[in-house]
């Protein structure tokens, strides 16, 4: 996250109950024994048969205590995959389901129980996802940590708020700086004032919304977003004091203000570029980019007019411009329900839900933490993944806890991966090594990634992603070491890279990568394309001594690997806060010298620090130093052309 000051405060995470644990016990040493009764570090003794039921009563009672998961096994839930009647209350307590024909007090008492609970849950534990039905609302709607609030109809105009949609600043003086992780999606919004309020930061996607006024991205104080796509504003964006942000496939009346970094693909009305990137603002921060190559935006939940749910995929579209929906004859499939396996943090395991992936059955996660003693694996082509309020993957073992093998058409969406104590080498991966399967003519998609080390708790990876398929687009992701929040620490949340791409061809809209020790962003394969790239330096780098290798000062933030041949990213953003030590970085990016690489509207900011603290070029020797004295260096345009 960007700089800000003041303490982060003590929450630490609340580990629930997973499973029984025995105390004091004897029990016969047969491997017959289910695993959930050996104990891996005791001598277990023979006893009678006739006493095992008193002793099995005894260890059903006792509760596991936190912090033990190594001692014992828990036993999978059993997996119900046959076909039965699909009912909301499948979805479970976490999410809430909206009707109109619901009293207006009570939607609102509801929502507001909810807003109440997730106002200033940074590092909690409560998931919810809020689910409005076709139909119209008088609400006044605040989206808290962990809320994602979505309508089912099959176009955003199908379901309309009338009233009010808003963020509020948990931190003082209206610093949104760690408004992290909600989402808002598929609805029709009409401001009871002039604006709807959206101010956030990293991981809080707006996408699929007509907003019928104007949209504003702050409050007062710091902020430092964002992500915005397939979206139509009728009225004006007042970005204000947003920081950075990316716009793709919407429509505006007007954009205003821009601070550092905003770019726009694909969006009618952006704001005119008519100065240079280095320049004078207001025009300094604007990338515009016409088009955007290939994407099919990201899968909603929704119902029909029968009732019916199911998940809508919109159909992929070439160099487009503009909103997908918004002639109303959008294309796309729809997959009923029923092909989904509907899983529950508090009884689903890695072997529970890899046995319904074998099964053929995608997955929908239902909002809560899910505590994975071994890594999901996707491996049938087409198969989809889709997580409602912000559902988490935490890893038990030091386990990665996604695996999807190197097939066509996969479909990640909308989930939180969340590292634990023990290191995992990384957290999802894509393809297995040595991938090298063409998957130009169907993709596989990421939509809303968001990774986190530390922060809720000590914990380390070392590389949160690791993509090695070709043909991969990203579409928006938050990869993030903790810098501030329980177990955010050089040597408490250790990882190394933040995303390593390995495969060929891979695209990435909206790329936020953070606070990694080494090498932030990795990028070997050939052909890779970023638009947008938003980057914070670690804070709490020790010495240059620990911090330097082959006589390079620092880590690049952002690194293409000496073989590569062609790669091209467009408004990329690099910010230091050196906060305990004088520490001098070569550069933010360092890349090849190749005709085929070219990088556009690169800048590097001293946010804040110690006094001796610099960045002293942009990317390799191009760019001037950044430090206390000057603070901001723009390159245009790299390699640099000859006159």
């Amino acid at each position: 996250m960007n700089f800000r000051s003041g303490a982060w405060g003590d929450d630490l995470r609340s580990l629930p109950i997973s499973g029984v644990k025995p105390v004091l016990f004897l029990l016969p040493a047969s491997d017959s024994l289910p695993d959930s009764l050996r104990l891996k570090q005791y001598v277990l003794f023979p006893i009678a048969l006739s006493l095992l039921l008193p002793f099995w009563l005894v260890v059903s009672a006792v509760a596991q205590l936190p912090g033990q998961e190594d001692l014992v096994k828990d036993p999978p839930a059993p997996v119900d995959i046959k076909a039965k009647p699909f009912t909301e209350s499948d979805l479970g307590p976490n999410v809430l389901i909206v009707d109109p024909s619901m009293e207006k007090s009570a939607i609102q008492q509801k929502c507001d129980e909810i807003f109440k609970v997730q106002f200033a849950n940074q590092f909690g534990t409560q998931r919810n996802a809020i689910l409005f039905k076709p139909g119209s609302y008088d609400l006044d709607l605040a989206v808290g940590f962990y809320t994602s609030v979505s309508g089912l109809g099959r176009s955003p105009e199908d379901t309309v708020i009338r009233g009010g949609l808003a963020t509020r600043a948990f931190e003082q003086n209206g610093n949104v700086t760690c408004n992290f992780w909600r989402s808002c999606e598929n609805m029709t919004l009409v401001p009871r004032g002039a604006s709807v309020t959206w101010a956030v930061s990293q991981a809080s996607p707006m996408r699929r919304m007509h907003i019928r006024g104007d949209l504003r991205l702050f409050i007062g104080g710091w902020a430092s977003g964002g992500y915005l796509a397939d979206s139509k504003i009728d009225g004006n964006v007042v970005s204000g004091s947003q920081q950075q942000w990316y716009s793709r496939n919407c429509e505006f009346g007007r954009w205003e203000g821009g601070v550092w970094n905003m770019l726009f693909q694909g969006c009618n009305h952006a704001p005119a570029t008519t100065t240079e990137w280095g320049s004078t603002q207001p025009d300094r921060p604007f990338t515009v980019i016409p088009t955007t190559p290939l994407i099919g935006e990201k899968p909603i939940l929704s119902i029909d007019k029968t009732g019916a749910y199911g998940v809508f995929v919109p159909a992929a579209r070439k160099n487009s411009s503009g909103v997908g929906w918004l002639a109303g004859n959008e294309e796309g499939t729809t997959l009923p329900i029923d092909a989904f396996y509907i899983a529950h943090a508090d009884r689903d395991t890695s072997s529970s839900i890899n046995a319904a992936l074998a099964s053929g059955k995608n997955l929908l996660l239902t909002p809560g933490i899910y505590r994975l003693d071994e890594s999901i694996k996707v491996t049938r082509p087409g198969s989809m993944i889709l997580g409602l309020g912000m559902a988490t993957l935490y890893p038990t073992k030091g386990n990665p806890v996604l695996d999807i093998s190197d097939v066509d058409g996969v479909k990640i969406c909308s989930i939180l991966l969340d590292a634990g104590v023990n290191k995992a080498p990384y957290l999802m991966r894509v393809g297995e090594q040595q991938s090298s399967r063409s998957h130009a003519a169907d993709p596989i998609c990421l939509y809303d990634i968001f990774c986190r080390i530390g922060g809720a708790g000590p914990a380390s990876v070392t590389s949160a992603v690791i993509i090695n398929s070709s043909d991969v687009i990203g579409d928006h992701a938050w990869i993030w070491r903790a810098d501030h929040g329980e177990g955010a620490g050089w040597t408490s949340n250790e990882s190394k890279n933040g995303l390593v791409v390995n495969g060929a061809n891979v695209t990435w809209y909206g790329l936020f990568v953070e606070h990694f020790q080494e090498y932030e962003t990795l990028w070997n394969g050939e052909n890779g394309r970023v638009y947008f790239y938003q980057n914070e330096i670690p804070y709490d780098v020790p010495s240059m001594a620990e911090w330097s290798h082959d006589g390079i000062k620092g880590w690049a933030s952002y690194k293409v690997a000496d073989s590569v041949k062609n790669h091209h990213a467009w408004g990329l953003g690099c910010y230091s806060y050196f906060r305990d030590e004088d520490i001098v970085m070569d550069h933010a990016i360092e890349v090849p010298q190749s005709s085929g690489i070219e990088f556009r509207n690169v800048m590097t900011f001293w946010l804040n620090g110690k006094a001796g603290s610099a960045v002293e070029h942009v990317i390799n020797d191009q760019g001037s130093a950044i430090n206390k004295q000057h603070r901001e260096s723009r390159v245009m345009v790299y390699p640099i052309k000859s006159q």
